[in-house]
């Protein structure tokens, strides 16, 4: 949880498991992972309880000169598995844990389960939740709904006040989509003052879709199976949700210029933490801007595992841990040049990219654009990383030089302030967005901290 450089070396691997498949008990109308129901036709999406202990078995085989295993709970919605099999997973974890290892639970929820016999069990078993919030309520609710179409918001917020009572550690995983895009300030001082996040993830929403499949996948995921298709990564057209080229590097600065104003090393914001250690040389702990990927697997309700989270497609089944180790699964030729694969393929305008070093070229599963060449393999959203990354630069140096002579990144916030001084009312934002610096980013009394 740490960020800033105080943080522990990258797992050699991390397996999110999803114990209800693709059931949900909410309908997000950009959640693609609803039709992967389409896999397992007549399942019950229930991980019984033999192949928890195989899981678990294995899982802590494949670290066992490992100090720490982080044993990471995803969904669908996990929590509609109920309390009695997470209570069997801490107990099995420990009957099978190796001496000296420290076990780390996560789990990833809407939240809108979560009451304070939950929260009780999180804080018991000292779980990081992350709860999905994407906003203030009409920002949340525009897309995060339940199976009546109606918002989450409300139940959500019960959820997290249950965490916050109970003292759980969470953080916050917050979509980026074309409802939220240009509420970048809003959205995170929401989060810091209203909802009291200290750790704050936010996800890009890119919906791959083909002219063939668009249309229904603008009316959304959540529909009656027979009637939409199996997402995959496939095609070069975007649904309606989706954040735009620009939007997401907009989005990411507006945050950006609150938090280095005042938030470094109160807040820590994941995007940052990644491009810092880019840019000091470290491993960012990140797949999505590390130089290769394929550590990160997927494993479904039955024991099937993918080679990744995003490519829960049958082109990317690797086996079934009930008839194969998982070591020998992640170790397989095919998984290896998967991972490479995000390296070799990057097209010849991002090799000559000034901002490669932060970016890689971002998750293969969105590189379906052509570049201005027309070399195919671009990103989607290389637009807004060029942005980003371009526009942080100065902020990260100056921490990195901060961090080489041994002083804290959160110096540079007082640095901040005395050019911000100078700076006049009716000035340009120094964010680029075309505002008044006084009706833009410059610093607001604001009521409270993080807890």
């Amino acid at each position: 949880m740490d960020g800033l450089l105080r943080q522990a070396a990258p797992m050699a691997l991390h397996l999110l498991v999803k114990p209800t498949g693709a059931v949900c008990n909410l309908d997000c109308t950009y959640c693609f992972f609803l039709s992967k129901e389409l896999l397992y036709p007549g399942s019950r999406f229930r991980m019984a309880d033999e192949l928890l202990e195989t899981y678990l078995s294995q899982l802590i085989e494949a670290h066992a000169g490992a100090r720490e295993v982080t044993v990471a709970w995803q969904g669908g919605e996990p929590t509609l598995m109920g309390l009695p099999f997470f209570r069997r997973s801490v107990e099995l974890t420990g009957r099978h844990r190796r001496p000296g290892q420290r076990i780390v639970y996560t789990i990833q929820t809407y939240g809108t389960l979560i009451d304070d016999e939950w929260a009780a069990f999180f804080a018991e078993h000292g779980f990081l939740v992350g709860l999905s919030v994407d906003g203030p309520a009409e920002l949340h609710d525009a897309f995060r709904v339940d199976k009546g179409g109606k918002g989450s918001f409300g139940r959500v917020m019960a959820g997290l006040a249950a965490l916050r009572r109970h003292n759980v550690e969470w953080n916050a995983l917050t979509t980026v989509h074309a409802a939220n895009q240009g509420s970048g300030r809003e959205v995170y001082r929401f989060l810091r003052d209203d909802c009291g996040a200290r750790y704050l993830q936010f996800i890009p929403i890119v919906e791959r879709v083909t002219e063939q499949t668009l249309a229904v996948a603008n009316a959304g995921w959540g529909q009656r199976a027979k009637d939409r298709p199996l997402y995959r990564q496939d095609g070069a057209l975007v649904t309606d949700r989706s954040v735009s080229p620009q939007g997401y590097g907009r989005f990411l600065i507006d945050v950006f210029e609150d938090w280095v104003r005042r938030d470094i090393g109160a807040v820590y914001v994941q995007m940052f933490d990644v491009a810092l250690a880019n840019w000091h040389g470290e491993p960012p702990g990140l797949c999505v801007h590390s130089e290769t990927c394929g550590r990160a697997l997927a494993l479904e309700h039955n024991g099937d595992v993918y080679s990744c989270d995003h490519y829960v497609e049958p082109d990317f089944l690797l086996g079934n841990i009930g008839k194969h180790r998982l070591l020998d699964l992640v170790a397989l030729p095919r998984q290896r040049d998967f991972g490479l694969a995000k390296r070799d393929t990057l097209p010849g305008y991002c090799l000559s990219c000034e901002v490669r070093f932060a970016c890689h070229g971002g998750c293969p599963k969105d590189r379906f654009v052509r570049t201005p060449d027309g070399e195919p393999g671009l990103h989607y959203l290389c637009p807004s990383y060029q942005d980003f990354f371009r526009h942080i630069g100065p902020a990260m140096a100056a921490m990195c030089d901060l961090l080489k002579a041994g002083r804290a990144p959160s110096e540079l916030v007082a640095k901040c302030a005395a050019v911000d001084a100078r700076r006049g009312r009716n000035e340009p934002c120094p964010c680029g967005g075309g505002r008044k610096w006084k009706h833009c980013h410059q610093p607001q009394p604001l009521a409270g901290r993080p807890g």
